[in-house]
């Protein structure tokens, strides 16, 4: 909190620090192809959601690549689908697909990348779901997304 005078008056506010933090996560993948987080929860608050998916291990993007992939949770197959056909040059994401709602960029050992996601699209009480849609990984690289 911090005191701050406005027409002489003593106001208090908040710092924007604690409310930003909460307006981002971190996500660590790693080689044994698992997100440390299988649930994530975007406060209403916040207008953007920043995710930086970090990849913890050691092995090269193009065995072992990782990204993060936001979707509604009905839309998740055809979006994994397509991916695969999109290729490693696009990301394992199609161009242009408007069922992804946000991604990163597919990463390597020791790389990080940052996906932001516009809180004003997503809807609370919706379903969502993300993934990593390197070939073979959604099937245990997932987990939920929900606006509280």
């Amino acid at each position: 909190m911090k005191k701050c005078k406005f027409a002489g008056l003593m106001v208090l506010t908040m710092l924007a620090g604690p409310a930003l933090a909460a307006c981002e996560i971190e996500v660590e993948s790693n080689d044994a192809m698992k997100f440390n987080k299988s649930s994530i929860d975007v406060p209403q608050s916040c207008s953007q959601f920043v995710v930086k998916l970090k990849h913890v291990g050691k092995m090269p993007k193009t065995s072992m690549g990782h990204n993060w992939v936001l979707a509604k949770t009905a839309d998740i197959q055809g979006v994994i689908k397509d991916g695969i056909t999109a290729g490693l040059n696009n990301q394992y994401v199609k161009s242009g697909d408007a069922r992804v709602i946000a991604h990163t960029k597919i990463i390597g050992g020791g790389e990080s990348d940052t996906a932001t996601v516009d809180v004003g699209k997503l809807k609370a009480g919706e379903g969502y779901t993300f993934i990593c849609s390197f070939p073979g990984h959604s099937a245990i690289m997932k987990g939920t997304l929900q606006v509280k």
